[in-house]
């Protein structure tokens, strides 16, 4: 039985997921998606930047595992922040995922360049349709991506329904704290994207050393400190082996000692500013 987490609307969500960003389209993404639904994951991660929406809609389609027990996330991106332009996008990444619905709806970043001007607007706008195909049935819970405490606190201006979820950059030594405390304070479910770093912890002393202690590898005791902060988990792998592996980190109790650690690890990647992105 996989682990849940309860929406702000009442809705339940796979605690872990698979992530898809740079699973090429085709054989890569088709094959790492069902792979990943084979070993247990019955949560998915996309987004139509990724660019292999239709790749993934085909390995859950011939996964044989059924749809209500999948949960499927994708993404706006950021040519389409306006009312007509977020109906559109929705349309097109169902008929490319072959689904009715999605789970997880997300406005990918808050303030992209081409709308750097009136980003406020432009979120308020594919907030307001994605509110409507939330009533009509499209998508089942909405959310956000990248949204620091200010974008949240614009978006609130306008909108009927608080996000569900915020899915932003945390890994260990990557801790964003501001938009933590906000979410957790309004009771916004955190994804944490690229959850294992950029490949920096395998090579942290530090890291390595937690391993040897709980007898499990580094991506391992990074997941579990995603889960020990509350976090959930997007891990990603085209590699069937670490795609099992990455699965099996939900039996360790990490000490708060050592979660403070990972927390204030040296050398990680600092997170994206989602104001100054150049796309």
């Amino acid at each position: 039985m996989v682990k849940v987490y309860t929406l702000n609307n009442g809705l339940t969500i796979p605690a872990v997921g698979f992530g898809t960003w740079r699973a090429q389209d085709g054989k890569e993404a088709y094959q790492s998606t069902l792979e990943a639904i084979k070993a247990g994951y019955r949560h998915i991660d996309t987004a139509a930047y990724y660019g292999n929406e239709e790749s993934i809609g085909r390995a859950i389609k011939d996964s044989g595992v059924p749809r209500e027990e999948l949960y499927i996330t994708t993404k706006l991106w950021n040519d389409a922040h306006s009312y007509e332009a977020a109906k559109e996008a929705l349309a097109a990444s169902l008929q490319r995922l072959q689904l009715d619905y999605i789970d997880l709806y997300l406005i990918h970043w808050p303030n992209p360049k081409a709308i750097r001007d009136h980003w406020e607007e432009g979120n308020a706008e594919a907030w307001r349709y994605m509110e409507e195909a939330q009533e009509t049935g499209l998508i089942r819970s909405i959310g956000v991506s990248n949204f620091l405490v200010h974008h949240l606190e614009a978006l609130a201006k306008t909108a009927k329904v608080t996000p569900a979820v915020n899915q932003i950059r945390l890994a260990p030594g990557c801790y964003q704290e501001e938009v933590v405390d906000y979410c957790r304070k309004h009771d916004i479910i955190i994804e944490a994207w690229a959850p294992l770093g950029r490949g920096e912890i395998f090579n942290t002393a530090d890291m390595k050393a937690l391993a040897d202690k709980y007898g499990k590898t580094a991506a391992q005791i990074a997941l579990a400190w995603s889960w020990y902060e509350g976090f959930l988990p997007l891990p990603k792998s085209v590699h069937e082996d670490r795609i099992k592996e990455n699965l099996n980190f939900t039996d360790i109790e990490l000490s708060a000692e050592d979660a403070d650690k990972i927390k204030h690890l040296s050398g990680a990647t600092p997170a994206p500013d989602p104001d100054s992105i150049d796309f």
